[in-house]
């Protein structure tokens, strides 16, 4: 019988697969049916310029995961943006409405990969954003609830959002 020495078992517990978390919530056309129904939205993509990430992260505090802004333009001047942020290890997919002037209207998680911290999908936490402003103060632990358990994607999706509203300050309030 071959012995399999112990030093290799670390290793090979490496090899087995990791149990695979990922739970798509909400596609993109759902959550601009729910968050403007009734309207349409037209695509406004737009790559960044070096100046606007500037202008975005002095602003807010954080950099733009990606120079391509996913924005579509709602018949009542809205908008609806779709972005990514780092939970702990993997991307969270989100989307932010805003009205006519910017505020928020809603934020929704639309695919959630971690495995631990999905509690940020919660209305009630997800609700402390609406009526947000650009150049409002926008902190977990200060503006926005902490979620205990969740405390990384909380912290994440709360810059994504003070992010994105100093995006639409910097990039789409003005055409």
């Amino acid at each position: 019988m071959t012995r399999i020495p112990y030093r290799i078992l670390p290793l090979a517990a490496l090899a087995l697969p990791f149990p695979a978390h990922a739970t798509v919530y909400m596609t993109v056309e759902q959550a601009q049916a729910q968050m403007f129904p009734h309207q349409a939205l037209t695509q406004s993509f737009r790559d960044l310029t070096p100046d606007q990430v500037s202008a975005i992260r002095k602003a807010s505090g954080e950099s733009p995961l990606s120079k391509k802004l996913k924005a579509w333009r709602a018949a009542d001047g809205g908008w609806f943006i779709v972005d990514e942020v780092v939970g702990k290890h993997e991307f969270i997919t989100y989307a932010v409405s805003l009205d006519a002037a910017g505020v928020v209207r809603d934020v929704e998680i639309l695919d959630y990969r971690e495995a631990y911290g999905g509690e940020v999908r919660d209305p009630r936490w997800r609700r402390q954003f609406i009526g947000k402003r650009p150049g409002q103060s926008l902190k977990l632990g200060a503006d926005i609830k902490n979620i205990s358990g969740a405390t990384l994607s909380s912290k994440h999706v709360t810059d994504g959002v003070r992010r994105l509203l100093a995006t639409y300050a910097t990039v789409l309030a003005h055409g």
